[in-house]
């Protein structure tokens, strides 16, 4: 019996394994057309964020056979110092007219206010069209150019059978 199990559970997760499509591109992030800062009145340099902008491509993501092309993201950040503890949603619209939508979490460094570099890792929350059901995970990683964050994004995806 215990043989049976073990083989059932191994089938099962190779199975799972190979389901997994891997996903990578690149976006350009600016800064955002909204936001919104509050100091915390504690100690110099610690405030709370909000804002709301839009990205572009410039290597898109493909998802079953769809590229991303137009994002918009929604971000709370907590700054102290010269850091930042980011949480959001980032919404993408590809070229076949699908959505999917992504909650980040992760860091930013900043000089003098400016970002200077972020990372971090994201989640699929949902799916429209050919992408509803859409499950995955995975990171990504910004680096500052002017008053652009250039973000390679990096993960995997599910779709349902």
């Amino acid at each position: 019996m215990r043989t049976f199990q073990f083989t059932f559970v191994a089938l099962l997760l190779t199975t799972a394994a190979v389901a997994q499509t891997k996903v990578s591109g690149t976006v350009q992030c600016g800064e955002p057309d909204q936001q919104s800062a509050l100091d915390v009145g504690d100690r110099p340099h610690h405030s709370f964020m909000i804002g709301q902008g839009k990205c572009s491509w410039t290597q898109p993501m493909e998802i079953a056979g769809a590229k991303s092309k137009d994002d918009a993201f929604t971000m709370f950040s907590e700054a102290s110092g010269n850091s930042a503890h980011e949480r959001g949603y980032v919404t993408d619209t590809t070229d076949t007219g699908d959505k999917y939508a992504v909650r980040v979490e992760g860091t930013m460094a900043m000089a003098d206010g400016k970002p200077l570099s972020e990372k971090g890792t994201w989640t699929f929350v949902s799916g429209t069209g050919k992408l509803k059901g859409i499950k995955g995970k995975g990171t990504f990683d910004g680096k500052a150019d002017g008053d652009n964050m250039n973000i390679t994004v990096e993960g995997e995806y599910e779709l349902p059978k």
